[in-house]
């Protein structure tokens, strides 16, 4: 075993900012504009106070869970971040082999860079797919039916493969990432965008990043509820919605039939202050009434983090960043190390709380800063 391995996520960022080149660590790290929400995404966790339970016997925790079906060894999701070649030269291979190797749901980001079908032949395990809808829907149609055929033909079993389509819903135009812009951050196209769409890589006379020029040329302002029920005509896998922060788009998610909804700011790099998604959270949550599951993604880089959130009535948590910098520090090892690690922390949580499962998890166990307002009043 290597000695002096990092003990926590923010052990491994700094791991990532001395290994990546500054174009690349601001590109994963960075966020909108005066990154007001990127820093609230981490810091409204900070005040979301734990209340645990004593004598009470955690000698077992189990802290498996159900996802559209599928089991899970716990509620941690890879979220979908794209181009993690920038990171390892193995890229989403690496980090697909790390999450299978902790049977955790990987979602493939649409900008990856290794091809769908590279990452499903990698390793057997059960993933999802992230995706836009473009201006040319018959780009957006493709992918799709790449990702559900290889659900279709999975190794071994019927239950591996590309599972659900999860839909980005808020980037109809590209939030301004200062960071790209001031590095003129060069976005490596996707090969799975091969022979369905090509782009100019001369630098433009506009200045800004090429990420940039490649979102105008390719992203669709004109998206809406329509687009829902296109993507679910075209479909026969359950559609996730992803982008999600208030009770009003919660509830138009359900009537459009999603099959479930996540909170989401889009790691901060879309709306600067936009809530962060924590405290977004119960307000979804309420308005679905559990008939479709909630998930959340955003500023989680501890276990207490993610038991906060379960609380607060996510179904799962997804963590995309921690994933990048343990892949850019250590490659697949790192990825897999970060994974364990919350999840290790996530076990211990439950058993300092007084919770010997994941639905012993409830509200009664955090204190948020709603409550000690309302205490006040």
């Amino acid at each position: 075993m290597e000695d002096n391995l990092p003990v926590n996520v923010r052990e491994y960022q700094e791991l990532a900012k001395k290994a990546l080149p500054k174009m690349h660590y601001d590109y994963i790290n960075g966020g909108a504009e005066d990154e007001y929400t990127l820093r609230e995404n981490i810091a409204a966790y900070g005040r979301i106070l734990l209340r645990p339970r004593v004598l009470i016997d955690v000698s077992k925790i189990d802290m498996s869970t159900t996802l559209l079906g599928y089991n899970m060894p716990s509620p941690i999701i890879v979220a979908p971040t794209g181009s993690h070649k920038l990171a390892n030269p193995e890229g989403e291979v690496a980090t697909a082999r790390a999450a299978a190797a902790c049977k955790t749901i990987m979602v493939l980001s649409f900008s990856s860079n290794c091809k769908i079908e590279e990452v499903a032949s990698s390793c057997d395990a059960i993933r999802f797919y992230q995706l836009y809808v473009y201006k040319r829907r018959d780009v957006s149609a493709t992918l799709v039916r790449r990702a559900e055929s290889l659900g279709f033909k999975a190794r071994r079993a019927e239950s591996l493969g590309f599972k659900a389509i999860v839909l980005t819903v808020d980037t109809p135009v590209l939030g301004r990432r200062e960071a790209d812009i001031r590095n003129r951050m060069v976005f490596p196209l996707s090969p799975n965008f091969e022979g369905l769409m090509s782009f100019d890589d001369e630098p433009g006379t506009e200045g800004g990043s090429k990420m940039e020029r490649f979102a105008r040329e390719t992203l669709d302002p004109s998206l809406s509820w329509k687009d829902v029920e296109w993507l679910k005509s075209i479909t026969s896998l359950p559609i996730l919605l992803k982008g999600i922060v208030t009770a009003e788009d919660a509830r138009k998610a359900v009537d459009a039939g999603a099959a479930g909804v996540i909170v989401s700011n889009h790691g901060a790099r879309q709306l600067d202050y936009a809530p962060p998604t924590i405290a977004a959270l119960e307000e979804v949550v309420k308005a679905v009434a559990g008939v479709v599951p909630v998930m959340v993604d955003g500023g989680v880089r501890r276990g207490t983090d993610v038991f906060k959130a379960l609380a607060l009535g996510a179904k799962a948590v997804m963590v995309g960043r921690p994933v990048f910098y343990g892949l850019a520090a250590r490659g697949e090892a790192g990825a897999r190390h970060v994974i364990e690690m919350l999840n290790k922390e996530l076990e211990v949580a439950m058993a300092l709380c007084g919770c010997r499962s994941v639905a012993e998890v409830t509200r009664r166990h955090v204190v948020t800063e709603g409550d000690r307002i309302r205490a006040l009043l």
